[in-house]
């Protein structure tokens, strides 16, 4: 009778050890997916930002052109208008 009672047991005892190894794998596959899941998100707001930072960066660039052909062009249109001021003046 100890016999038995001591198998049922044992048996009782690696079945839920069994269920708890199967629950906690479980939980550990979601927990995997959802990290997996997070990863990508964060590597996709990553891209996004790595292309607004070039987008700025082209801009700032177009604007510092714009500026410097702005002085450039007014720096030839005053010489340009002082010429023919001059030509006048003879």
């Amino acid at each position: 009778m100890k016999t038995q009672a001591f198998r049922a047991a044992i048996v009782a005892t690696a079945a839920v050890a069994a269920l708890s190894v199967a629950a906690c794998s479980k939980k550990t596959e979601e927990a995997n997916t959802a990290a997996a899941e997070a990863n990508a998100a964060a590597d996709s707001a990553s891209n996004a930002a790595a292309a607004a930072t070039n987008a700025a960066a082209d801009a700032s660039a177009a604007a510092g052109n714009a500026a410097a052909d702005a002085g450039n062009a007014a720096a030839a249109g005053n010489s340009m208008a002082a010429a023919p001021a001059a030509g006048n003046a003879q």
